[in-house]
């Protein structure tokens, strides 16, 4: 029996010895990795066999699991490239290489042929005689005319109130079952120049035909914008602190990003809502930003705390809108002439392809 003991004692530690044999490489590879004195092994970074594909595993955790390994082994790779990148520039110091452009779906914008140039003298020419030219040669002045869809609810009304504080010489009227075709005589023989009508869908602000400007000669309309409203959020809804209420200065306007022919126009009907002198002693700033077709609309109140410091204080109210067509001639959802209308299976084809 003891021999019997003996044999099976030294199997025992035989395996022993040999598990320990197998362990002693493993251990130094964690030391020579770095593990810590506690004996904690780090994580093993995801190491992947050539072609091998994450879609190829069936178990979705499992798929999941090495997805996420594999994204953040590649957060690593691409830190530690920033890091000596840094590191090289901060060697060099002055003689360091300009940094490169990134790229944009902006800066990668398919070229246009019908992009404004300054000098070209039919675009002068364009302008001298299209619906506009009047404001801008100073022989009219505006007067806006607002108003809603029937029955309109409290985000739209709301929507509006603020509004003809942002434009001046402005006035809000809701309507209560009167045709569009009917408020237009009113409105000549009242001499508004311009019309603006926000319509709603689910009780939000969803589409605006804006800058409706009126002949005076025979009662059509000279151009129709349609737009759809989007991220429309009023004075109370803004999520940064507001400031003051606006004041009853003209404000200022800057239209930004309008290049295309199509851009041009739309850029100068919004800039004919407007007076001509602003005052800039109120130092307010209505801002019309076009990037990527959406046209950002802000109201800023500034103020120049240094040579090269300015505060900017936001005012409300601020919404988006996107182009949906740009008609000419009598006034006819139907069969009216259109200029410009947005086909989102012919136009949308390509993310770099711009309009406006």
């Amino acid at each position: 029996m003891a021999k019997a003991g003996d044999k099976s004692g030294s199997r025992v530690k035989k395996g022993l010895k040999r598990k320990a044999t197998a362990e002693e490489p493993q251990e130094t590879a964690v030391a020579e990795d770095g593990a810590t004195e506690s004996g904690v092994q780090p994580p093993k970074a995801a190491a992947f066999p050539p072609g091998f594909s994450i879609s190829e595993i069936k178990n979705k955790q499992r798929r999941h699991l090495m997805f996420t390994r594999w994204k953040q082994q590649q957060r690593k790779e691409k830190l530690a490239i920033k890091k000596k990148l840094k590191k090289e520039r901060e060697a060099l110091g002055d003689k360091a290489p300009p940094k490169p452009i990134p790229k944009t779906i902006d800066n990668q914008r398919v070229y246009d042929e019908t992009v404004v140039d300054p000098n070209d003298e039919e675009v002068a020419y364009d302008e001298a005689t299209d619906e506009f030219a009047s404001y801008f040669n100073r022989q009219t002045s505006p007067k806006i005319l607002i108003t809603t869809s029937d029955r309109p609810h409290g985000r739209t009304v709301r929507l509006c109130e603020q509004l003809s504080t942002v434009i001046p010489n402005s006035h809000v009227y809701y309507r209560r079952g009167l045709a569009l075709k009917k408020i237009i005589p009113q409105c000549i023989s009242r001499d508004f120049t311009d019309l603006i009508v926000i319509n709603e869908d689910r009780k939000t602000p969803s589409s605006v035909f804006g800058r409706i400007k009126l002949c005076y000669k025979d009662l059509n309309v000279v151009q129709v914008a349609a737009f759809q409203t989007s991220r429309a959020l009023g004075l109370l809804t803004l999520p940064i602190r507001r400031g003051k209420d606006p004041t009853e200065h003209i404000p200022e306007i800057i239209l930004n990003n309008f290049t295309t022919r199509l851009g041009h126009s739309v850029g100068r009907m919004f800039a004919s809502l407007f007076p001509h002198n602003p005052q800039f002693i109120g130092r307010q700033v209505a801002t019309f930003h076009n990037q990527r077709d959406y046209i950002f609309f802000r109201f800023h109140r500034y103020i120049f705390r240094s040579e090269k410091k300015v505060g900017i204080q936001e005012l409300g109210p601020r919404f988006t809108l996107k182009l949906r067509s740009l008609q000419k001639g009598t006034f006819d959802s139907k069969y009216g002439e259109y200029e410009w209308v947005h086909k989102p299976r012919e136009m949308d084809t390509n993310r770099r392809k711009f309009h406006l």
